[in-house]
């Protein structure tokens, strides 16, 4: 949370606002103003008052909008959860005093990265046109997540929260190298990676056609052939994933397309309090 304007939810910044946060022993240097006379008069100690401070969150989403995202399962697609979670997010930020912004995209014909782009604002005029945007993103053409999170990364000017929300199927290495452009801009990163779970399972049973939703060659396999390589490839993918967003220092999250969004945003949330953190500790 960072600038100027006052939002509902609690600032970790102590300062001159509105609102008593507490009382801490003076030390020189600190503003004289902000002493308490009626408790010096009282003990013979000077002490301070702290305030909370005003301050306001900026939250921005970035979409995978990849031909693979829209893969379908039990009539939802891919893309069909992340509007669920990009789309609840945004209300609560809005409704709660704060910006929120778009940037979703995939390779187009035309070259450009963002299929939507819309700067982090606040007011519900523009959690319509959000909300709007969010519900217009279709999944089509090869992914541009990478080049997308670099963007995003120089057209946030400030300290932001960055939700991605991605499959991530496509070569991992270049991912490490753009989460550390976010937290060198200092984001605080959100990853929801969202996956199936015939994915991991891969619990096919006999010969497949796979399609590659990218514009890939499709491919007929006898599943029992490849089983095991294919799980072993998947736990090595997995693996990787996990080494990066630790490096990085990610907010990760695993999502299941059979899992409900709400119970997966009720974890997220329920981790990003900070009463909540402190009793697991």
């Amino acid at each position: 949370m960072l600038g100027s304007v006052s939002g509902r939810h609690r600032s970790p910044v102590k300062g001159s606002a509105l609102e008593f946060a507490q009382y801490r022993k003076y030390v020189p240097g600190d503003d004289t103003r902000r002493l308490d006379w009626r408790t010096w008069g009282r003990t013979d100690r000077y002490y301070i008052k702290e305030f909370e401070a005003d301050t306001n969150l900026r939250q921005c989403f970035i979409v995978d909008t990849s031909g693979s995202m829209g893969y379908e399962t039990t009539d939802t697609t891919r893309l069909d959860y992340a509007r669920s979670i990009a789309g609840t997010l945004a209300y609560l930020t809005v409704h709660g005093g704060d910006a929120a912004g778009l940037y979703a995209g995939a390779k187009s014909e035309d070259g450009n990265i963002f299929q939507q782009e819309l700067p982090p604002k606040r007011g519900g005029i523009h959690l319509g046109v959000l909300l709007d945007q969010i519900a217009q993103l279709k999944s089509g053409g090869e992914t541009a997540l990478i080049p997308a999170i670099h963007a995003a990364a120089e057209k946030i000017p400030q300290r932001a929260m960055i939700v991605i929300i991605s499959d991530l199927l496509f070569d991992l290495d270049p991912l490490q190298e753009a989460f550390d452009h976010l937290r060198f801009r200092k984001h605080d990163v959100v990853l929801f990676h969202l996956l199936d779970r015939e994915e991991i399972d891969f619990s096919f049973d006999r010969p497949t056609r796979f399609l590659d939703l990218e514009g890939g060659p499709s491919l007929l396999a006898d599943p029992s052939l490849i089983q095991r390589k294919y799980r072993e490839a998947v736990s090595d993918y997995l693996a990787q994933v996990d080494r990066i967003v630790n490096h990085s220092v990610i907010d990760y999250h695993r999502a299941f397309l059979d899992e409900p969004y709400e119970q997966v945003l009720a974890r997220f949330l329920i981790g990003r309090n900070p009463k909540t953190a402190r009793s697991a500790r």
